[in-house]
């Protein structure tokens, strides 16, 4: 059955949105999916054409259907066998081809059920969607699936040697072949520009800047045993939490104790307090943030070999200033500890410091927020969400119509970026929709 719902209107058409348009047909639903750039099931992380841009997840793991573990190996197999070891990180480009291809699929499956739109979402209106150009798209419910935002600005406003957005098209094509650059941020999107650049024949110098100083950690090159989480793990004070999981990577591994949480993350989040989830978004966040989302072997020793090469370094700090004029920028900052150190110069500066989340500010939530009808959740890390994705109004409510899939559903779910999380909400969300009545 599904329910009265037949018609959903997908804001975003990224992994999720396509994903999501894609389940929704095969449950006998219409969607219209709606996305700024049109290229439907790539969004920003499988639209990059370097295929030294790996997943951070084996292939095993990446299939986009729940409950058919091998769909991505498979498709790998038939077409392009050389890069279908299961244990293997593919190509990200790889993977946008295979989710483009299972949407190609199941639109020819079922004619009709999936409608695509190239445009900007400006409004959402009960359960219309109203675009920039005037276009009103009417459905019975709302999902947005509109993938992280855009990148925070390092400067207060980015000038001509500020790189805000290095996925944009032609962003790194100003950087010399010797010129130095700096990276304001230190996770994964500083992996992808550092090593990008030199795969363009880049031999400059990297000056890298986060509050930390932490960098992604490595997968090992065969998968790790999951170490199963004790009573102490799951269900002590925070601080006795941490301790124990510091001891049982002494006694196994840190990745094997990663690996044995990753499957309850989400129910370990949704079942702490407002005081907990306080207490892991100040203190442990960053750390968790470098020894969850790991990068494949090889790129991590790719990172290795660039720092011992003097062609790589890291620091820990804040950003005080960044000037900038004809030749270069110049960025002041504050060593997390220690003396003062030096100013940083460079040709050019990266804005790496990942997505910045205000849906105050955002043209589609900040109006839902200010009408009532959706609320930030209590650390202000998002939308408030309930336990089935649907949005809360000020007053706690859920509305049975609007939905939210992805990176923006992050306050309720924590663990809602990577593709082996977003699958399992994409069914949750399928199975809502079908049992929400008109």
């Amino acid at each position: 059955m599904t329910g009265n719902i037949q018609h959903v209107v997908i804001v975003g058409g990224g992994y999720s949105g396509a994903m999501l348009a894609a389940r929704l047909a095969e449950s006998g639903i219409a969607s219209t999916v709606i996305d700024r750039g049109g290229d439907f099931g790539l969004g920003v992380a499988y639209s990059t054409p370097f295929d030294g841009h790996l997943l951070n997840v084996r292939a095993n793991r990446m299939t986009a259907v729940e409950g058919r573990p091998d769909d991505f190996v498979d498709w790998l197999a038939a077409n392009h066998p050389d890069r279908a070891d299961p244990e293997s990180f593919a190509p990200r480009r790889l993977y946008g081809l295979y989710v483009q291809d299972r949407l190609k699929a199941v639109d020819a499956a079922h004619p009709g059920l999936i409608t695509r739109i190239t445009g900007e979402a400006a409004a959402v209106e009960g359960t219309t969607v109203r675009l920039a150009d005037g276009q009103v798209i009417a459905g019975d419910a709302v999902v947005l699936a509109t993938g992280n935002p855009a990148p925070k600005t390092a400067a207060d406003e980015a000038g001509s040697r500020v790189i805000s957005d290095g996925w944009a098209p032609g962003a790194l094509d100003r950087i010399g072949e010797t010129d130095d650059v700096i990276v304001v941020g230190t996770g994964l999107t500083m992996v992808d520009m550092v090593l990008w650049l030199e795969a363009r024949g880049w031999r400059g110098r990297a000056k890298t800047l986060s509050r930390r100083g932490l960098t992604p950690r490595g997968h090992e090159a065969r998968p790790d045993t999951p170490v199963p989480p004790t009573d102490e793990l799951l269900r002590a004070a925070p601080s006795k939490r941490l301790h124990e999981a510091r001891r049982l990577a002494k006694e196994t591994t840190w990745r094997g104790v990663m690996e044995g949480l990753r499957p309850i993350t989400a129910d370990l989040w949704r079942d702490a307090d407002t005081a907990t989830r306080a207490r892991l978004v100040r203190h442990l966040r960053p750390w968790w943030d470098v020894h969850r989302h790991r990068i494949a072997d090889s790129i991590a020793a790719a990172l290795t070999a660039l720092e011992t090469a003097g062609c790589l370094t890291v620091a820990a700090g804040r950003v005080s200033k960044i000037e900038q004029d004809a030749e270069g920028v110049t960025l002041t900052w504050k060593p997390r500890s220690g003396p003062a150190q030096p100013p940083l110069t460079a040709r050019w500066l990266i804005d790496c410091t990942g997505p910045g989340h205000d849906p105050a500010k955002d043209a589609l939530t900040g109006p839902l927020l200010a009408s009532g009808r959706a609320r930030l959740d209590a650390l202000r890390l998002g939308l408030d969400l309930d336990a089935e994705g649907r949005v809360l109004a000020a007053d706690g409510t859920p509305d049975p119509r609007l939905l939210v899939l992805g990176p923006p559903a992050r306050a309720a779910f924590w663990e809602t970026i990577a593709v082996p999380d977003i699958r399992k909400r994409i069914e949750a969300v399928v199975k809502t929709l079908t049992e929400t009545p008109v």
